[in-house]
């Protein structure tokens, strides 16, 4: 092989693996925007259904296919129904990404007493909602156990983290816009306690394996 050859044969090799990394690249892109995204918990506000340390897959195109950033629906499927879990952006700071549960859609009148949920005067029982006291928060004070009624806009859904007593959710500041809705949790893919040193012995000997797999209700 002349040296013009083995040039070109060389130009040939680094085309060929740019081209590869650059459609690796859109294709993930692609991924993320349109079809499923990863995200990991934080907090406890959704206890005891999601763990602090839960990494989870959310399904973005259940919803519809939506133009990424502006949230504006190109092709609808179909709208979060109420027991939902979704991850949307923080109506306060939309670089913020929260997940809470549906507990009212569009039409459905909200209210909070003594801590017992109320959808259009019937009281809600669930097997997901947690509270961690018995002590109830008077309306003056806050409105975490009483509230309402409020009735659900058109366009926006009414959420709330299944641990009851330490969630920041539509109870304090309000409806969620379906645009801001990224998608719906659906499958746990990995677990640990994130309390315990990243790269301690304790971190790894801290993972839980019984919830890998595990789909989210």
């Amino acid at each position: 092989m002349d040296i013009l050859s083995s040039k070109k044969h060389e130009k040939s090799v680094i085309r060929e693996y740019t081209e590869a990394i650059i459609v690796a690249i859109l294709l993930a892109l692609f991924i993320r925007s349109f079809v499923v995204q990863a995200f990991k918990i934080p907090s406890g506000s959704m206890l005891p259904t999601l763990q602090i340390g839960d990494h989870l897959l959310v399904n973005k195109f259940i919803y519809g296919v939506k133009i990424p950033m502006v949230g504006t629906v190109i092709i609808p499927w179909k709208s979060p129904v109420r027991d939902d879990v979704v991850v949307f952006r923080f109506p306060k700071d939309r670089s913020i990404d929260y997940i809470k549960r549906v507990v009212a859609v569009a039409g459905d009148t909200v209210e909070m007493k003594n801590k017992q949920l109320y959808i259009n005067g019937d009281a809600v029982h669930t097997s997901y909602a947690h509270n961690t006291t018995n002590d109830i928060m008077q309306s003056s004070a806050g409105p975490r156990d009483n509230m309402g009624p409020v009735k659900v806009p058109e366009g926006r859904i009414f959420v709330m983290g299944d641990n009851r007593d330490n969630s920041y959710d539509s109870r304090f500041w309000g409806f969620v816009d379906l645009k801001d809705v990224l998608g719906k949790a659906f499958i746990l893919y990995w677990s640990w306690n994130l309390d315990e040193p990243l790269l301690s012995v304790d971190r790894f000997t801290s993972i839980r394996w019984s919830r890998f797999g595990d789909i989210i209700h």
